[in-house]
């Protein structure tokens, strides 16, 4: 199959070559930069954001909002003022690695993404967040960019269209809590990066309390492609298998024989991905439980393998498909040890910004720890389910804690077994859990 045939079925990867990404010359001979330059000449900002709307593209960062939605909620128009298109590919999802691929692998296509999508909401500025560890994608996205530019595809009036516009790489410092968007502007702007408060949401009031819009790596990936190629061709690559529009890059980590991140039709089930694609467990293995996207999401059962994977079927299911990759566990490891090891990330990542969060969730270590040991009191389980509950959604400041409480609550509905296992009968129980309890700490609802 030719390259141009390639990019008609896997927009997202065809031009992916990690080990010598094509230059701008190379971009362009393949076909990149049609999407920008077509944009500038036949198309208005209005034009391409219906075109995004209509193609039933859900961002692809977590959440699945609809991205032509979200660019519908910034003000438009000549008295507008300035306007902020950030990238976030602050990539720190425990399990997680998609976007690498494709910022190293592709970077003009993500310089191209960037401008296109900038020019559709009217933007002055573009940065791409970037997550500090990842020194081989900000050298290359910073390279790009500077052909780009020499090239006159970014600057002052790009292509002769009478539209300024340029870009930068911002890295980060190396906090998850940054994958939050209003966290993340707050990082940019050099503050520290805890969630503001919404509304204002960032599309009227983000960056230097300008109207900013966010978006994740892969979901800005699919821009050029849909801009050439139309809604009507991106929905149907979907091949029937969900209502959203597009291929979704999925992966597999943990003990499966082939890890790694492959572009499928969104909605293609979890047992395709996990045996066709990355070749089922490895020897001596069984499946136990899979994490549908992230470690901030829900486990799920072997049973559960023939769900389709997009957003609507995960959630009925009672997990999210979050990012799409999935994680496995087998059948050798023990689930307190897994959950407690997610909690402690999710802990050690806490910014500290409200009490339950800040408090609640090393307490949730505590208590994993000492189930793990063999030293767990017989209230602990009760108090674990209760932190899920004073930790869910509305009762803190952002999802931080609300997302490392769907692991937990998951792994103590079907593995409630290997919990009581690690319960003591002699066990005193920890005076700050006791307190907790007393006190009523974690029952303060954040306003």
């Amino acid at each position: 199959m030719s390259l141009e045939q390639d990019l008609l079925v896997k927009p997202l990867t065809a031009r992916v070559n990690l080990a010598a990404p094509q230059d701008l010359r190379t971009y362009e001979a393949s076909g990149g930069y049609l999407a920008l330059r077509k944009a500038l000449k036949e198309l208005s900002p209005a034009d391409v954001q219906s075109r995004v709307k209509d193609s039933n593209l859900r961002g692809r960062g977590g959440a699945g909002f609809p991205t032509g939605v979200k660019w519908g909620l910034v003000p438009m128009g000549p008295d507008a003022g300035a306007k902020y298109l950030v990238c976030n590919a602050d990539e720190m999802e425990p399990g997680t690695f998609k976007d690498r691929l494709l910022m190293e692998g592709a970077p003009h296509q993500m310089v191209e993404a960037m401008i296109v999508a900038g020019y559709a909401i009217g933007a002055c500025t573009g940065y791409i967040f970037l997550r500090g560890e990842y020194v081989v994608a900000a050298e290359r996205l910073n390279k790009a960019l500077a052909e780009a530019r020499a090239a006159g595809l970014l600057g002052q009036n790009i292509l002769g269209s009478g539209w300024n516009y340029d870009c930068f790489v911002h890295t980060g410092a190396g906090r998850y809590i940054c994958g939050e968007e209003t966290a993340l502007i707050n990082s940019l702007e050099g503050r520290r990066a805890n969630p503001r408060a919404k509304p204002p949401f960032p599309q009227i009031a983000g960056a230097w309390g300008r109207p900013t819009v966010v978006n994740n790596v892969e979901s800005l990936f699919n821009i050029p492609p849909i801009v050439i190629n139309g809604a009507d061709w991106f929905k149907g690559l979907s091949q029937g298998k969900s209502k959203d529009g597009g291929t979704k890059l999925y992966g597999v980590s943990g003990r499966a024989r082939r890890t790694g991140v492959y572009e499928l039709p969104i909605g293609t089930s979890a047992r395709e991905i996990l045996e066709d694609h990355g070749g089922g467990m490895k020897d001596g293995y069984r499946l136990k439980a899979w994490l549908p996207g992230g470690a901030s999401t829900d486990f799920l059962l072997p049973e559960h393998l023939d769900l389709a994977m997009d957003f609507d079927t995960i959630a009925k299911a009672g997990s999210r498909m979050g990012t799409g990759l999935l994680t496995v566990v087998d059948d050798k490891q023990n689930m307190v040890s897994v959950v407690r090891n997610l909690e402690e990330f999710f802990a050690r990542e806490s910014c500290g910004w409200c009490t339950p969060c800040r408090d609640g969730l090393p307490w949730s270590v505590k208590m994993l720890m000492a189930l793990e040991q063999g030293r767990g009191h017989a209230d602990d389980l009760a108090e674990l389910e209760r932190l899920t509950r004073l930790l869910g959604p509305g009762r803190t400041f952002c999802a931080h804690a609300p997302g490392a409480m769907e692991p937990l609550q998951s792994a103590l509905k079907f593995f409630r077994a290997e919990f009581e296992a690690g319960v003591s009968p002699t066990a005193a129980k920890a005076d700050d859990v006791h307190d907790l309890a007393q006190t009523g700490v974690l029952d303060a609802k954040v306003a």
